[in-house]
Parts: C-alpha cells; sequence; structure tokens
C-alpha cells in the first residue's frame, strides 16, 4: 500500500475503514476497506479530515475484489439466474425461475481448490423457487493474482458449471397394478399420492389404469401411454422379487431400455427407471412412495420434469446421503437425505 493525497485518490483502492461521526447524528464506517474512491467522495473525505489516504498500489496482473467476483459470476451464472450487486466483494446469485438447479460438482470442486477463490452453493439435483438463494462467491484477499481467475475459467471453459433448468414434463400416465385394487377389495392410495407430487412440479395425470397384476395387460396399457404421448409414464406397485409382482417384467417386455432395477437408497430401493427410444421415462415405484413423504421418487423427480437423462452412476450416487433418517416430524427437503 501507499500514501496518496486525498484530491489524488480517484479510483483507488481503500486499504481499511474510513469512520465518519456526526454529531448526534451518525457514527459508523462511511467509506469501508476495499472502497474504489470516486471523485464524488473526495468532498466527503476532505469533510472529514482525510487530507491522505492508504490505498493499494495496484500493479500489473493483480485484479481487485469486486473484480475477481464478477469473473467468477461470469463462470458460473446462466440466464435462469439473477445476480447481486457487488457487496463487499462478494456477489450471489438467486433463481429467476423454478426449476431444479444444478452444479458441475467436479468442475466446481476444481475452482475451489484454487487458492484464494471460493464458490459456495446449495446442493445440487434439488428442486428451488424463483427467488431462492442459489451461489455467493468471492475471493479472500482485497486483490488477487489475474491468473488464478484465468485457472479458473479454464476449468468451466466456456461453460457455466451452475444451471437452473425449467421443467419441460407436463403429461403423466399411472398406471396402478393390483389385483385387489382391480377387484375393488381396496382402494387406490397410491394415484392421489402421485397426483400431488406431479403437481409440485407441473405434471397433470392425463391417463390413469387400473392393470391388476397381469403382465400384458400392462404392457398394453403402456402402449397405449405411448401412443398418446404423454411425457411419463408411472407404473405402481408390484415391485418386489415376488414371484406375483410382473411390474419390473412387465416394464421390460414393453420395450424399455432399463437404467437401472434398484438403488442404494431408502426408503425406496426397488425403484425401476427406463427409458423408450423415444425418450419417454417409465418408472415403476415402489409401495413407499405411497406412504413415506420423502423416498428415492423424491430424489430424481426434479431432473425427471426436467427432462434431464438419468444413468446408472446417477442412482449409484446417491448412497452416500440415501439413507432417510426417519425424523418426526419431517423436513424434507431441508434434511440429510439425498445429500
Amino acid at each position: 500500500m501507499k500514501q496518496i493525497e486525498t484530491v489524488h485518490a480517484a479510483g483507488h483502492v481503500l486499504c481499511h475503514d474510513l469512520t465518519q461521526i456526526i454529531p448526534g447524528e451518525y457514527k459508523g464506517a462511511r467509506f469501508c476497506k476495499g472502497h474504489i474512491v470516486t471523485e464524488e467522495d473526495i468532498p466527503v473525505l476532505l469533510s472529514m479530515g482525510k487530507e491522505h489516504l492508504y490505498v493499494w498500489e495496484l500493479q500489473e496482473g493483480m485484479l481487485h475484489e469486486n473484480d475477481a467476483a464478477k469473473r467468477l459470476c461470469a463462470i458460473t451464472k446462466t440466464e435462469t439466474m439473477n445476480r447481486s450487486e457487488v457487496k463487499e466483494g462478494k456477489i450471489e446469485l438467486t433463481a429467476a425461475i423454478d426449476g431444479v438447479f444444478t452444479v458441475d460438482s467436479e468442475k466446481l470442486y476444481a475452482i475451489n481448490s484454487i487458492d484464494e477463490i471460493t464458490i459456495a452453493t446449495r446442493k445440487g439435483n434439488f428442486p428451488v423457487k424463483k427467488g431462492d438463494k442459489l451461489a455467493g462467491m468471492r475471493v479472500i484477499p482485497l486483490v488477487i493474482e489475474t491468473e488464478k481467475l484465468e485457472a479458473a475459467e479454464r476449468i468451466a471453459n466456456g461453460t457455466p458449471i451452475l444451471n437452473l433448468l425449467p421443467y419441460r414434463l407436463h403429461t403423466a400416465a399411472v398406471l396402478t397394478t393390483g389385483s385387489e385394487i382391480l377387484a375393488g377389495r381396496i382402494e387406490d392410495q397410491f394415484t392421489p399420492v402421485l397426483i400431488e407430487k406431479l403437481k409440485g412440479y407441473g405434471i397433470e395425470v392425463v391417463q390413469h389404469v387400473l392393470t391388476g397384476d397381469d403382465s400384458e395387460t400392462i404392457q398394453s396399457a403402456i402402449a397405449s401411454a405411448r401412443k398418446a404421448k404423454v411425457d411419463l409414464i408411472l407404473c405402481t406397485g408390484g415391485m418386489s422379487v415376488d414371484p406375483d409382482d410382473r411390474t419390473p417384467g412387465a416394464i421390460r417386455q414393453s420395450g424399455a431400455k432399463i437404467v437401472t432395477y434398484g438403488a442404494p437408497v431408502l426408503p425406496g430401493a426397488m425403484i425401476l427407471l427406463g427409458y423408450y427410444d423415444e425418450g419417454t421415462p417409465v418408472l415403476g415405484l415402489p409401495g413407499c412412495v405411497m406412504y413415506a413423504k420423502a423416498t428415492v421418487f423424491d430424489l430424481i423427480l426434479p431432473r425427471i420434469a426436467a427432462g434431464i437423462p438419468l444413468t446408472k452412476n446417477d442412482f449409484t450416487e446417491l448412497g452416500e446421503g440415501g439413507l432417510c433418517l426417519g425424523c418426526t416430524p419431517c423436513t424434507f427437503p431441508h434434511c440429510p437425505f439425498g445429500k
């Protein structure tokens, strides 16, 4: 840092807070460390008795924290996000739409491994509402080497490492298995639960069929849903290894390419996900989805609703954090489940 005359300070960066005292009215930091002095500030500083100031002597190859935060913002923000003004070297991002928030975890880790750079985000792959806070970023020192920001930009490689995707699926068919429901011996309590869950993502159930446990009937109902071009097909119940539970086999035989039958998540281990050639996802949902507030279905539904194709690896990664603790009352998603 160096000392300069206040009258020549415009454009320089303050090294420390400057307190202003107005008797009976105000006492506090009028200008904060890191503030870039403007021409309009100079008369105020002189009125505070500041004939000289200590300022950072910015050298070539160095960036002020505010400029660094802006460059971090450029490698994280998409058009579906809003950004704050720079405040004390920090920028925050909030959701501009309802959707599912995603993070390129590998790139985020690599960028945060660069000394003195920090980007903090909420957990990826969870739904957010418009206005929700998504991320905050800043550098640690008041000034930082430009080469560190350049290294972060190389890692991002021209693509924002965060994303917020709108929900793209709008219609669903629900196929309710179980001979006891088809015969009217018990009430279908599964479908109302699904209707409410799907509604939260803008998906309407436009077909509902009671299929019983007959494999050919299930396959026929799936074919009808595909012909109607619904966006999502859900088969409820009949997902265990019991020989009488024929839903997984019927889905396979209907032509679906199975991504997984089973997931390291409790509740919901017996879930099945597949895709048809046209890209329509089909799920076999175990009975826990009907009575448990949070299951594997709640962890994957946001991405499915946003049209993100899931892989076997996406399910495998759910193992750490995939154990619901059964808290009373349930506070999902504000809890460790899925995180």
